[in-house]
């Protein structure tokens, strides 16, 4: 399969080489450019058919000087539409703010962030191209130890595994607004990218693994979010949290469920 990229690079002679580097390559198409973080933005939302981005992370920005966003930024805007948008980063720049964003972001995968001076050759850039968007994640070890917070992030709270995006509409979804009055809400064009970012809390929480019905994954989520707890439901619909031991126990008191138990007596 050819990927069709949007390439985001703010020096012209860079990008047309990266252009013309992938292209001659056979396996990529370049389908739109871009220079800054808003047309980065802008283009992610006119072609629907992109696969992947190749994105600077330092991109500048003559209109907007120092308030231009970084190519984190603009991922992280794109991804509010297209969850987990896969994204090639690169870079030279070996400045904390940049990790220091990049952490913040709370990108978790579809992603590659490499050094630009190591990894900038056509044939090394493809593969992480595929790579990201086949779901996985890859870290230049140059940059690992800036960046290993996001990979040090406590698994045991099941928001943890959200994105900042994924995190915002898991809240809303809890309090029992619709998939259109979160979009409302959040600002967003349209109501489907609330059903994708919806589709990845299910997976990251294991739901689209024990629940085929939509309502049914939609309710659990909002449990799991309340509660900030890994929750699994065994076949009986019964919901389970792990104990100190490492099993799984009961989360609600099943007495209720007990027809040996009277209405008034002990339990």
């Amino acid at each position: 399969m050819t990927l069709q990229l949007l390439l985001v690079e703010d020096h012209k002679s860079v990008r047309q080489a990266l252009r013309e580097g992938l292209e001659a390559t056979g396996e990529v198409r370049v389908v739109a450019e871009a220079a800054t973080a808003r047309e980065a933005i802008a283009a992610a939302e006119l072609h629907g058919e992109l696969d992947v981005a190749l994105m600077d992370v330092e991109l500048r920005d003559a209109e907007l000087g120092a308030r231009a966003m970084t190519g984190v930024g603009a991922s992280v805007a794109i991804r509010r539409e297209r969850p987990r948008f896969p994204v090639v980063f690169y870079s030279i720049q070996d400045d904390d703010s940049y990790f220091r964003e990049f952490r913040a972001a709370g990108i978790l995968s579809h992603y590659a962030y490499v050094r630009k001076s190591n990894y900038l050759l056509p044939a090394m850039l493809v593969p992480l191209l595929r790579d990201a968007v086949a779901g996985r994640s890859f870290i230049d070890p140059e940059i690992e130890d800036r960046v290993d917070e996001v990979r040090r992030r406590d698994a045991v709270s099941p928001r943890g595994l959200l994105e900042p995006n994924e995190l915002r509409v898991a809240e809303l979804l809890a309090q029992g607004l619709t998939n259109e009055q979160i979009a409302a809400r959040l600002g967003l064009r349209d109501a489907r990218a609330v059903s994708r970012t919806n589709g990845r809390i299910y997976d990251a929480w294991r739901l689209s693994e024990t629940t085929t019905d939509e309502k049914v994954a939609r309710a659990r989520a909002a449990l799991i979010y309340l509660y900030d707890r890994p929750i699994m439901w065994d076949e009986q619909g019964r919901a389970l949290a792990p104990d100190r031991k490492g099993g799984w126990v009961p989360l609600f008191d099943t007495a209720d469920d007990d027809p040996t138990a009277s209405a008034g007596g002990e339990r």
